[in-house]
């Protein structure tokens, strides 16, 4: 006699129309959220182009001072490369360093070098530490930045004084040059040094934000006189904006890890966290104690629970376990017919020669049964299943 397995839809299964009930929601709000996100993408696509460019005309771009600076006789060329940005430097040209912070430490050692004895001046917008110190030695940049961004000049820079208030707010620096001029102080540090080199004709101008220089903030305080006097002392204007596919920014001396990258800051944050959560366990671990058995909020039946049972065996093909738990059961429930103690079920040596004299049975096949090896696919775990079953109603049959 075979026995063939079946499977068959359990009360547990969901149908396909649960499961579309229950997941309708969530893809209906994915959809929202998705078409959301592309309605943004496309709006915004090109709302922000061209930060500090000077051949854009968007709110951030700085195409108004170029333009400004044309009409006064300043040609102002676009580079991208720091070969470009060397090559260009020279006394009758200003070099502007549109975001110095996004060179790398090489990088800035060769721009120094190749303005430092050029005698032509050199603007460095809103750089950090991460670059002023390279870039403009004997300057410090400090890690606060100005509270205030309209500042008074403060100074005997004849340009700053002639401007008048500016928004230079940002950046704040400190320098050990005696001949520089510090003005537009935002607690007592400047938000713009004019570092004079050995020559007394070139300069380097730090300052400390880019917003005179910004299409939309050009027209307010004294930003546009600020500016024009910064950038318009040369015939020439060189305009660098660092790029990323500039191959001198992949010199392998930078590479740096992802730890490198990240600020000081977060790592002792993170630092804080852990003990943070270490505390917490040790305060939570002192509550935990023994298992302490509670019945169930609601009435489970004993069918359910030996479908979803046998639903997780048969999901990781643990039949040796599932068979292990059948024969288990079977031995327990047959001791007692026989005579055996309960707690000597599971022993041979007990259980099978009192399990022979009670039916008159070849002992042999009754170790195979209750203690042979697991089965090796399901229909023999099925087939197991019978066989014990018919054990047991053999041994209780009167």
């Amino acid at each position: 006699m075979t026995t063939e397995a079946t499977l068959t839809s359990t009360s547990a299964s969901p149908t396909a129309r649960q499961v579309w009930t229950r997941a309708r929601g969530i893809a209906l709000a994915l959809v929202v959220l998705l078409a959301g996100a592309v309605a943004i993408a496309v709006i915004r696509s090109d709302a922000r182009h061209g930060e500090l460019d000077p051949r854009s005309a968007d709110p951030g771009g700085s195409r108004a001072i170029a333009e400004l600076l044309a009409d006064r006789g300043v040609d102002t060329r676009v580079v991208t490369t720091l070969d470009e940005a060397a090559t260009a430097a020279g006394p009758d040209t200003t070099l502007l360093v549109a975001a110095p912070d996004l060179l790398t430490p090489t990088q800035q050692t060769r721009l120094h070098k190749a303005f430092a004895d050029s005698r032509g001046r050199t603007v460095l917008v809103a750089s950090g530490s991460a670059s002023i110190e390279r870039l403009a030695p004997g300057v410090t940049a400090d890690p606060a930045t100005s509270l205030d961004s309209t500042l008074s000049p403060d100074c005997a820079l004849p340009a700053a004084r002639r401007a008048g208030t500016a928004d230079t707010g940002g950046v704040r620096y400190t320098t050990t040059h005696l001949g520089a001029d510090a003005c537009y102080p935002s607690e007592r540090l400047a938000t713009l040094l004019r570092i004079p080199d050995g020559t007394g004709d070139g300069d380097t101008i730090a300052l400390g934000a880019p917003d005179i220089l910004v299409n939309d903030r050009l027209d307010e305080q004294g930003n546009a006189s600020l500016a024009l006097q910064l950038l318009g002392s040369r015939p020439h204007l060189v305009w660098y904006l660092p790029s990323l596919s500039d191959t001198s920014a992949t010199d392998p001396d930078d590479e740096r890890s992802f730890f490198d990258l990240l600020p000081s800051g977060w790592l002792w944050g993170t630092l804080q966290l852990f003990i943070a959560a270490a505390l917490a366990a040790l305060w939570r671990a002192r509550r935990l104690g023994p298992l302490v058995p509670e019945r169930l909020p609601v009435a489970i039946r004993a069918s359910e629970t030996a479908e979803g049972r046998a639903r997780l065996y048969r999901k990781t093909d643990a039949r040796d376990r599932a068979a292990d738990a059948l024969r288990s059961t079977t031995r327990t429930r047959l001791a007692p017919l026989v005579g055996v103690p309960v707690a000597q079920a599971h022993t041979p040596e007990a259980l099978l020669p009192a399990l022979s004299a009670h039916l008159h049975g070849d002992g042999q096949d009754q170790h195979a049964l209750l203690f042979g090896p697991p089965p090796s696919d399901d229909a023999a775990l099925i087939a197991l299943a019978d066989r014990l079953d018919a054990l047991e109603r053999e041994v209780r049959r009167p």
